[in-house]
């Protein structure tokens, strides 16, 4: 066997150094990717399995002790002045000598109450209509309520709790069906959870268009979506939302086109709260205020990475990403602190040092894949910059997105419970009732009794201004 040469062993050299090379970057980014968390990324919190590390926040203490505050509005159970029965109970006979107690006078009595269900059964209302023949001999039958269409029926109340299961309490139909049959003593099927679902969401159009109308017209909003599994198929839910008003669509597709269904971003002419999902560019009349809570997760990833490769940089004592975090979160404190934007000059100071810091991340970050996302991340703060301060300049802006993440929150939950849907139309008609019980929630309207209207036939809608 002849040996190789010079020239081949140095070539053999070269190119094993590159694929080292090669796979040292295929490790650190399988590594980034196993040490991803809801803390430096998007993931949600239950991909995190039982390996959920310690809890780490950026935020400083408040100082404040645990547990509920002074002044806080308490919900412990308190006894009411006027009970629904009360229950004499009498001594039998005296504790010091022994003697009957059956002509004593009573000297008080000491109040225990017990807060408790009476027994559950369904009510059977039966309605007649009455037939009576006129001495014209017309025959004539009196009319049935409005609600009532059928020989056998469910009453609204009935109907309200099972769309209260299945669509606020994100139980299957299989288990709603159950709960029903077990709570109440009645037969229900899952055919009979569906369609009354189906019917609460059918009559909530006119709702849905008062709200998209009242959040296009708002003058702060916030934005975000989420995938959601229907028909066997990856969909996405967009979420649009103020203080007041929740309005959550489902469509196939994720950008402009699912945004632009969903009638509240082509309109909208405020400002938009959301992360730095691309298709938000494409709506030039609109104000851009991206969340902090989104970079600031990503910039975590990038002081972890160089917490664990020191040598992955020139600067080995010092990461630019955290003097980035470093000047949000006390930009953070004095917006919080404060009831107008923050000053000019400490303001001008801090979009300074984010700024210069970004551009060391453009210039020090290393090569490969994980050095390319650090260096988009730095990109972007250096390009969005003003986006990113919106919160210190205007102070209706908030510095995160959380109040979108909250409403889609709920969605998320009700797949982890119990799957997607189905069926297309059942993730329309879920979206629609999640927009119901998540606005008349924000006007004080207990879900119960939203649902109650609801399937009674007379929705809660919001009055126009």
């Amino acid at each position: 066997m002849q040996k190789p040469t010079y020239e081949e062993l140095a070539e053999l050299v070269v190119s094993q150094a590159a694929r080292i090379i090669e796979q040292d970057a295929r490790i650190a980014d399988l590594e980034r990717r196993l040490g991803m968390n809801p803390k430096n990324s998007s993931t949600p919190p239950s991909s995190e399995g039982l390996a959920k590390p310690s809890p780490k926040s950026l935020r400083k203490p408040s100082g404040r002790k645990p547990g509920g505050q002074q002044g806080r509005q308490g919900r412990t159970l308190r006894q009411v002045a006027d009970p629904d029965e009360i229950v004499r109970h009498e001594p039998s006979c005296c504790h010091g000598c022994g003697d009957t107690l059956a002509a004593a006078p009573e000297t008080g009595f000491t109040r225990r109450q017990v807060f408790d269900l009476p027994q559950i059964h369904i009510r059977v209302v039966e309605h007649r209509m009455v037939t009576r023949q006129c001495g014209c001999g017309a025959v004539t039958i009196a009319d049935a309520p409005r609600a009532v269409n059928a020989p056998v029926q469910y009453g609204p109340r009935i109907l309200a709790v099972i769309v209260y299961l299945y669509m606020g309490q994100y139980l299957s139909k299989n288990r709603t069906a159950k709960a029903m049959a077990e709570l109440f003593d009645t037969p229900v099927s899952e055919g009979t959870v569906g369609s009354a679902t189906a019917r609460a969401a059918n009559d909530l159009s006119a709702f849905g268009i008062t709200v998209a109308d009242r959040i296009a017209a708002a003058d702060l909003a916030h934005f975000d979506e989420t995938g959601f599994r229907a028909a066997g198929k990856l969909h996405w839910l967009h979420s649009a939302s103020t203080t007041m008003f929740t309005w959550i669509t489902c469509h196939s597709r994720r950008g402009k086109i699912g945004m632009d269904a969903a009638r509240v971003l082509p309109r909208f002419t405020g400002t938009a709260v959301h992360d730095a999902w691309a298709p938000y560019d494409r709506y030039p009349q609109i104000t851009h205020a991206l969340c902090n809570a989104h970079v600031q997760r990503e910039l975590v990833a990038v002081t972890e990475y160089h917490n664990d490769n020191p040598t992955a940089s020139g600067i080995e004592s010092w990461c630019w990403a955290q003097q980035v975090i470093n000047s949000l979160l006390t930009l953070k404190d004095l917006a919080d602190g404060s009831i107008g934007p923050v000053a000019p000059e400490t303001l001008a100071h801090h979009r300074q040092a984010i700024v210069h810091a970004a551009h060391i991340g453009v210039t020090e970050s290393p090569q490969g894949k994980v050095g390319d996302k650090h260096r988009a991340l730095a990109r972007r703060l250096i390009h969005r910059i003003e986006d990113y301060l919106r919160f210190a300049t205007d102070p209706i802006v908030p510095w995160d997105n959380n109040a979108a993440e909250r409403e889609i929150r709920m969605p998320k939950l009700r797949q982890k419970v119990s799957g997607g849907m189905r069926t297309l139309t059942g993730a329309e008609h879920f979206a629609a009732l999640r927009s119901y019980i998540a606005t008349t929630g924000k006007h004080g309207i207990a879900t119960i009794d939203a649902l109650t209207r609801l399937t009674t036939g007379n929705p809660w809608i919001p009055e126009m201004t």
